[in-house]
């Protein structure tokens, strides 16, 4: 008779967790899986799809707008919210099916219920008052927005996870960040016809990504209508008796809108976890702290994803799951491979990169090469859209390996999964310029940039 009831159990339903049940499963393993909201995780619930999708709705006032050039006749266009929010939910709900139907199709066992830890082995099913034990236990709780509870009145504010179920559409809102999940609501919320403010502490919107997008994006933005204010913070919230918020800022001033929206990080999900029963240590955040196979300081619990607050990626985790799988069930241990991750920001225009910034790649090597490349893509030449694409290639002068490639315009993102591959692989800037072009694509101009627009030479940009 075996020794526990399950040879592995998931604590998370998400796109990590639910990964790493169904390919256990698949090899034969006893495998149960806990999540107490909905399957699919941050990504499918409150995070990537949902958000996609409001991008979505989001770029059709361009796109009526554009038309026009093309011969088109739009009449005018309504929005309504409550369809949007609707269709959303009927997709979410399919997907998160999908997500728990995998893993009993592969002959998991799942559980809709909060799941903790009484001891290394034993987990206690909250909602069935029950336990249950397993060999190996894997966390993956994933993380939330940062409630920021020392800003007064934080408690009116809304975060990503409401902003997808607001009751009704604002006509002004204030959002505090400046990473790519503040930068992309500020689009959606502006696409769809709310006058919008984006408030950051930096010097920058995205920190870490490379300069050259961040500010040709804040110009970007800028010229479509948003307000950026950088360097400001907000001191406090308050509710006014006609419903309105008050924001006040650092600076003295003062910020009126519907709804203020606090998008300033993410925590990890290990609070009443049972961690400290089973004996796992956590960091500072309270994220759960593994060695490079996602091992916790508990021989038999592993943890991935975002509560270990690595790379908060959907993409990552998911490969986290693959490498946690090989290790603990193919005798094959894997390290997950967290470098040259490509990425994308929904904004509009989008953003796609892999690689280093050029910044970055300066303090790492000593002469570069950036290739540079600005132009209106050609669907704008007719519709008379005035915004600009950028296309830059950083390179290592002495190797010719391409460092970094960064993109900013449609399809972006689209770009920086193809040009990841190139990286990873270690291509050189002669095996681009080798590459025939696709024409006429902005996609090209990866290719036929020959001459290095300047070079960077310990730090400093000089000319060719």
């Amino acid at each position: 008779m075996p020794r526990y009831d399950y040879d592995l159990f998931v604590i998370g339903g998400g796109s990590g967790g639910t990964r790493a049940a169904r390919v256990s499963a698949a090899l034969g393993k006893r495998v149960a899986i806990a999540e107490e909201y909905r399957f699919g995780g941050t990504c499918v619930i409150r995070g990537c799809v949902p958000k996609k999708l409001f991008v979505y709705a989001s770029q059709f006032p361009e796109h009526f707008a554009d038309a026009a050039g093309y011969g088109w006749t739009v009449p005018e266009a309504s929005f309504d919210w409550p369809t949007l929010i609707a269709n959303k939910d009927k997709e979410i709900a399919r997907l998160s099916s999908v997500y728990e139907s995998g893993v009993e199709k592969a002959g998991g066992d799942t559980f809709h219920s909060r799941a903790t830890l009484v001891d290394a082995h034993t987990i206690r099913l909250e909602g069935e008052d029950r336990t249950v034990t397993a060999e190996h236990i894997l966390i993956a709780t994933g993380g939330r927005p940062n409630p920021h509870a020392a800003l007064p009145g934080h408690e009116h504010c809304i975060f990503s996870n409401e902003a997808f179920d607001l009751p009704r559409l604002p006509k002004s809102i204030a959002i505090a960040g400046g990473g790519y999940i503040a930068v992309e609501f500020a689009n959606i919320f502006h696409g769809l016809g709310v006058d919008t403010t984006l408030v950051y502490r930096g010097k920058e919107i995205l920190q870490r990504f490379d300069m050259d997008l961040r500010s040709r994006l804040h110009e970007e933005m800028t010229a479509k209508g948003i307000r950026i204010r950088c360097h400001t913070i907000f001191e406090r919230i308050e509710k006014r008796d006609d419903g309105m918020l008050a924001a006040t800022l650092n600076s003295g001033d003062v910020l009126f809108a519907d709804e203020i929206m606090l998008a300033i990080g993410r925590i990890p999900n290990t609070e009443d976890l049972g961690l400290e029963a089973a004996g796992v240590e956590t960091g500072a955040r309270g994220e759960v702290l593994i060695d490079a196979f996602s091992r916790t300081n508990v021989e038999n619990i592993w943890a991935i994803g975002d509560v270990t607050d690595r790379v908060q990626l959907t993409p990552v985790a998911i490969h986290e799951a693959m490498c946690f799988v090989e290790t603990a069930f193919k005798n094959n241990p894997t390290e997950p491979d967290h470098d040259c991750i490509a990425t994308a920001v929904f904004s509009q225009p989008e953003i796609g990169t892999v690689g280093l910034a050029e910044d970055e790649a300066a303090k790492r090597f000593a002469n570069l090469e950036i290739y540079s490349a600005s132009f209106r893509p050609l669907k704008h030449t007719l519709s008379g859209r005035q915004e600009r694409m950028l296309t830059k290639l950083v390179v290592d002068a002495a190797t010719r390996r391409v460092l970094g490639a960064h993109i900013l315009g449609p399809d972006a993102g689209e770009m920086a999964q193809i040009l990841g591959i190139a990286l990873k692989a270690g291509l050189s800037k002669d095996d681009f310029d080798r590459t025939m072009a696709v024409h006429p694509t902005a996609a090209e101009e990866l290719v036929t940039m020959y001459k290095p627009t300047y070079l960077v030479k310990d730090g400093v940009r000089t000319t060719c």
